[in-house]
């Protein structure tokens, strides 16, 4: 731990998001529309996972659907049009310091401010299977309309039952005529229409029960080791595989903070943590019900629990 004494800061701050991902961005511009000093903290581009969606649909009033990168890019100004600050840095570690929050970058510098709101969001779930990490992006990728485009009209083997895997087999079947949609339950875990889209579709095989047990290559891949119950296992030549089998919340970077079994942060209402002045939106929270529409809603509630605990602090509580 730090004291005044020993510590340089480089940026300070009323309100740290750690984050750009649509609950960072939201946060941002409600905060800084609270007449915060807001400071967006995020390694990548602003956006997060939300990039990579192809048409979002279901985002309420936005009809008819943009593409993921298009609404980032609009939350992205807005926040900046607000008066929010971005750093493209990736945060290291976060320590408690005499009601501020003291985040230490990679770079080396430093930022403080009285109140903080991890947005991190997830990563992508590996399944830690032979050839999975060789032949990574020589024919595995963990994102569809990054790399799917590498593969059209080839044969492409998806991995995975949720919205994630629905949604991009999708877009892979305006690619390919030839998808394989493997899941190792006996139905999706996806929203039923995003479920319904994938099992009328008819450039897309569903197979259940089935799990993927090696990925063969030997340049780029050529195969996969399929178990299918009650037809055992077997070979499937394969042009690519595409992982969509969860996400690992972000959440390393507060240890002492309150979680759920799977470590996501568990907050009241409020978006409040069990660390005062610690606030979480979006994939890294523990949620019933991971959508766009629901992390957007998180980061205004954050930002406004925030501005109203910065409030607290200066005895001016409403």
């Amino acid at each position: 731990m730090k004291n005044n004494a020993d510590l340089t800061v480089d940026l300070i701050a009323d309100l740290i998001i750690i984050g750009a991902g649509p609950a960072g961005l939201t946060a941002a511009q409600y905060g800084a529309r609270a007449g915060l000093d807001v400071l967006v903290i995020e390694q990548l581009a602003p956006g997060g996972q939300a990039l990579v969606i192809d048409v979002l649909e279901n985002y309420p009033g936005i009809a008819p659907g943009k593409s993921g990168f298009e609404f980032c890019q609009d939350l992205h100004k807005q926040a900046e049009d607000f008066g929010a600050r971005f750093l493209t840095e990736q945060a290291a570690s976060i320590e408690s310091l005499e009601s501020n929050f003291i985040v230490n970058l990679s770079s080396g510098k430093t930022l403080n401010a009285p109140a903080l709101i991890l947005a991190a969001g997830a990563k992508h779930r590996r399944l830690d299977i032979p050839g999975e990490e060789q032949f990574s992006g020589r024919g595995v990728s963990y994102c569809a309309t990054c790399d799917g485009p590498f593969f059209k009209d080839k044969k492409i083997i998806a991995v995975g039952g949720g919205d994630a895997a629905c949604d991009e087999s999708q877009y892979l079947s305006r690619l390919s005529p030839n998808v394989i949609l493997v899941h190792r339950r006996d139905r999706f875990r996806a929203q039923k229409a995003l479920a319904d889209r994938v099992l009328n579709n008819p450039a897309i095989e569903v197979r259940f029960n089935t799990i993927i047990k090696e990925i063969h290559g030997a340049e780029k891949v050529s195969s996969v080791i399929l178990e299918t119950q009650g037809r055992g296992v077997y070979e499937e030549t394969a042009d690519a595989v595409f992982i969509f089998s969860g996400v690992i919340p972000q959440s390393s970077l507060v240890p002492d903070a309150k979680k759920d079994e799977a470590g996501y942060i568990i907050t009241d209402q409020n978006m409040a943590s069990s660390i005062p002045g610690l606030f979480a939106a979006g994939d890294v929270r523990s949620s019933p019900f991971r959508q766009v529409v629901v992390a957007a809603g998180e980061g205004a509630v954050a930002a406004n629990s925030a501005a109203s605990y910065l409030d607290a602090l200066k005895g001016r509580e409403y």
